[in-house]
């Protein structure tokens, strides 16, 4: 039965991942969790299915050590959700090359490290699912403040895809999760990073942190619990799609930006298709 796989979840003390934890455990799955501090795995559930790991995901050492831990005490691992992350505001100006880094870090590498150590498990198997949390933000750039998380976000995008190319003969899943605003802690100022050094002049840039901040904090038109249990209806279905868009401003910002790439495509046609070589 379906709810004998074994889940390894990273970012697992809050927000989606605490919930999904909870969720998971309740319908008797069995769940390996990651964090960088286990203490406050252990505030997220007590049960005989849940192994909470800490976990350094931009050490590639610590993040083989947990998978090897997983199998070991499952005997297997079949769904991966890459849920650690953490938002970065600021111009692209003003955040240093130090901030920048330590987004992709995190929302990047810390992702291909746990990809990497899974896979071997999985191709051996023949079977599993990769969910990659990325965002509205790795689909629409729009967001003017939010340009080195939003690269984060799309490079998550753009490698899961070929993913699913490479792991498909595998019979391996992947399926990119792109939420819009959903009422986490994500705005918070532990998952929010602003930047040591702010330029006054980018007002547009200081207008959004503040909302983000302030406004947009706490009422959020999403909520999580239902999210998650969409992302375990898609881990169950046997037809999964690469990519699902979670709340309704995240199909409206996902039409949005393929209605705009219609119009330039369309606009620009006559410039586009008169490059090929003369015959």
């Amino acid at each position: 039965m379906s709810n004998k796989k074994v889940w390894f979840v990273t970012g697992a003390s809050k927000g989606l991942g605490s919930i999904l934890v909870q969720q998971l455990l309740d319908k008797g799955y069995k769940v390996a969790a990651t964090s960088r501090n286990i203490a406050d795995l252990r505030k997220v559930a007590t049960n005989n299915d849940f192994l909470p790991l800490a976990v350094d995901l931009t050490n590639e050492n610590s993040v083989g050590d947990a998978i090897d831990q997983t199998v070991k005490h499952f005997g297997s691992i079949d769904v991966v959700v890459n849920n650690a992350g953490y938002g970065q505001i600021g111009s692209l100006e003003e955040l240093s090359d130090e901030e920048a880094r330590a987004s992709f870090d995190v929302n990047v590498f810390g992702s291909l490290n746990v990809i990497r150590k899974a896979m071997p498990y999985l191709r051996a198997q023949e079977s599993g699912h990769i969910f990659n949390i990325s965002s509205i933000a790795g689909f629409n750039g729009n967001f003017p403040g939010f340009g080195i998380y939003c690269a984060t976000k799309f490079a998550v995008e753009g490698f899961s895809e070929s993913l699913a190319a490479e792991v498909k003969p595998f019979g391996v899943k992947v399926t990119i999760v792109s939420p819009g605003y959903f009422r986490t802690s994500f705005l918070s100022a532990g998952s929010l990073g602003v930047p040591a050094n702010q330029i006054a002049a980018y007002k547009e840039v200081r207008d959004t942190q503040n909302a983000h901040q302030h406004s947009i904090d706490g009422n959020q038109a999403g909520d999580p619990v239902k999210a998650v249990a969409a992302l375990i209806t898609v881990a169950d279905a046997t037809e999964a799609p690469l990519h699902l868009f979670l709340g309704e401003d995240a199909y409206n910002m996902a039409y949005q930006k393929i209605a705009a790439i219609k119009e330039d495509l369309e606009t620009w046609k006559e410039v586009t298709v008169a490059t090929a070589v003369e015959a």
